[in-house]
């Protein structure tokens, strides 16, 4: 699939977490004793929930209305709405007050007050910083993120929006016909694929820039670079991080060299020439963060007959008949394609309450349908916290959890029993191409694991040394582990057409944790309903798909989390986060 900007967007500036814990697990103190004691505590939370909750909620209308006019106006009254949120939270009278609650109180409240006060205390500490420092990370960001949305790649003097250019880097796939010789197609291909990365010369100084004032505040709060802040106020320990994707690269290394090996047999027949010839623009994807076309079979055919309003009401269905009805997160969304508006996919909490909205493009594609379910999958999380938890702890466990859900439903459009139940694909059509689906589905898995690995480690060392030539930083690291081969003479910052260097910096490797979380999931759902249930996301009978809702909305979406993030993942699936699942799902 064409993972665009698969983005959870929390409707405040932190991520906070709630479980529901036992009475036994509650400290004992006698009630009249309680009330009294932790009124330093409680007040402060009133005090907090109530200035953050309206800041956020104006925050997220205003970063809302930005992404779906493109105006500059509009981006700049949701900077200075994002800006409210920093400055309140660099109050150091609050952040003192905050840090002597958790050190008078420690072991003294119920874990979910516990919580609240940790995460409100890393919250306030980063953004201990100047007014004119926050002020110019906010605009500098805002300003990228604007030529992002409105910016639009230029082929032969006309400009294209991203979809128009991957359609056309699509159709450019064949050789020696009305296209032309291979080499001609080819340089094409070259030409389109080009465009999709002229934005990187637009932002790329930019961007630089930025991330010397993202260090610069790092190491006011202590931090050698900012790579390590967000690390550390996203819960990750950076030694095990570092860990588990040197054991993932180490794990997928052969497999995806012999499935790349056969990968490109396959191009270098579509495409008329040696397989060794091959360069980036011959994989479809511009980043190549997913697969080209099958050679046996194009998922697209089963989509490409429906409407984009097709697409979201197959969505809708799907979810209702899980029990997790979509139509109010639906009625205040932004689906379909139009000039000025953010060209990618995301979805955000309004309220952390009944507005939850997802932003799209749809077209009648399968990377669209992939791309709906998986928004819808972040809404429903979002939708589904129990409403009785204080406003900031109705968020997701973590970053990587709610990544794992919409995973897990994305990927079910590339389901063989999903696409015959709800996409109305013909049973002897998919039997045919069952087998080339799943490997297909399998090729997905290894590629974007080891894009991950590319964006992980060049944005690691980007901040580490944001002076050195990151050009040739970048490709080394895709020649190293995507396997692609360098374009000669090619002096462009290619990396800086990612987006995620901007809205969503230091944070790509939650997808692929996500990735491996949602592997888990398919376990436990697994053990509960069987093989075909969790691999096909609904089961058969009147009525029996909403045991799925039911149970992921008991074991994620309700709780969320009062514990760190490994906890709870032990708690929803009953184990640890571990890539074991995800290697046996790639394997031959």
């Amino acid at each position: 699939m064409t993972r665009l900007i698969l983005m959870f967007c929390a409707a405040t500036l932190f991520c906070t977490a709630y479980c529901a814990v036992s009475a036994a697990e509650e400290p004992p103190m006698d009630e009249n004793e309680n009330a009294v004691s932790l009124k330093p505590v409680t007040d402060f939370l009133d005090e907090y929930q109530a200035a953050i909750e309206p800041m956020s909620k104006e925050a997220a209308l205003a970063s809302w209305k930005a992404a779906t006019t493109g105006k500059e106006e509009d981006f700049d009254d949701s900077a200075e709405k994002s800006l409210a949120i920093r400055k309140y939270l660099s109050n150091p009278e609050m952040y003192q007050r905050v840090k002597s609650l958790n050190k008078q109180f420690d072991g003294k409240l119920d874990k979910i007050k516990a919580r609240e006060l940790e995460q409100a205390e890393r919250s306030f500490r980063a953004n201990q910083l100047p007014q004119e420092l926050l002020k110019q990370m906010v605009e500098q960001s805002t300003e990228i993120e604007r030529i992002f949305n409105t910016f639009r790649g230029e082929v032969d003097g006309k400009k294209y929006s991203n979809n128009e250019l991957l359609e056309m880097l699509a159709d450019f796939d064949s050789a020696g016909g009305d296209l032309g010789t291979s080499e001609e197609v080819s340089a094409q291909r070259e030409q389109i694929w080009a465009a999709l990365k002229q934005v990187g010369a637009a932002v790329g100084p930019k961007l630089i820039e930025l991330a010397k004032v993202r260090n610069q505040a790092a190491r006011q709060l202590g931090f050698d670079n900012y790579w390590e802040m967000r690390i550390y106020f996203q819960e990750h320990d950076p030694e095990y991080l570092m860990r588990i994707f040197g054991e993932l690269e180490e794990l997928t290394n052969e497999p995806f060299k012999k499935m790349k090996g056969e990968m490109d047999a396959e191009l270098g027949e579509r495409f008329k020439m040696k397989s060794e010839a091959l360069m980036p623009w011959h994989y479809d994807n511009p980043f190549f963060q997913a697969p080209p076309p099958s050679a046996e079979v194009d998922l697209n055919i089963f989509y490409e007959d429906k409407s984009k309003e097709d697409i979201c009401e197959i969505s809708r269905q799907y979810f209702g008949d899980l029990g997790l009805p979509v139509e109010s997160i639906l009625a205040n969304s932004d689906l379909y394609e139009r000039e000025g508006k953010d060209q990618h996919a995301f979805c955000t909490s309004i309220d952390n309450g009944d507005d939850v909205r997802i932003l799209c493009n749809i077209k009648p594609t399968a990377d669209w349908m992939t791309t709906q379910l998986h928004e819808l999958g972040h809404a429903v999380y979002s939708y589904n916290h129990d409403r009785k938890l204080p406003y900031m702890l109705r968020d997701a466990a973590h970053a990587l959890t709610t990544e794992g859900v919409a995973m897990y439903f994305g990927a079910l459009a590339s389901s063989p029993p999903w696409m015959i139940e709800y996409a109305d694909a013909k049973p002897e059509e998919v039997a045919k191409m069952a087998d080339a689906i799943r490997e297909q589905r399998r090729r997905e898995q290894l590629i974007f694991a080891r894009w991950v690995l590319v964006m992980l480690n060049f944005e690691k060392a980007f901040y580490e040394n944001p002076d050195q030539d990151l050009n040739t930083l970048w490709w080394d690291m895709v020649e190293r582990y995507q396997m692609l081969k360098r374009p000669a003479d090619r002096n462009a910052p290619d990396w800086a057409a990612k987006p995620h260097f901007t809205i969503a910096p230091v944070y790509y490797h939650n997808y692929m944790l996500g990735e491996l979380f949602a592997a888990q999931l398919r376990n436990s759902l697994k053990q509960k309903f069987g093989e075909e249930a969790a691999n096909s996301g609904f089961v058969p009978g009147n009525g029996n798909s909403e045991k799925i809702g039911a149970f992921m909305t008991e074991k994620v979406f309700a709780p969320g989390s009062l514990y760190p993030w490994p906890e709870f993942v032990q708690k929803a699936t009953g184990s640890p986060l571990t890539s074991r699942f995800f290697v046996e799902e790639i394997k031959d």
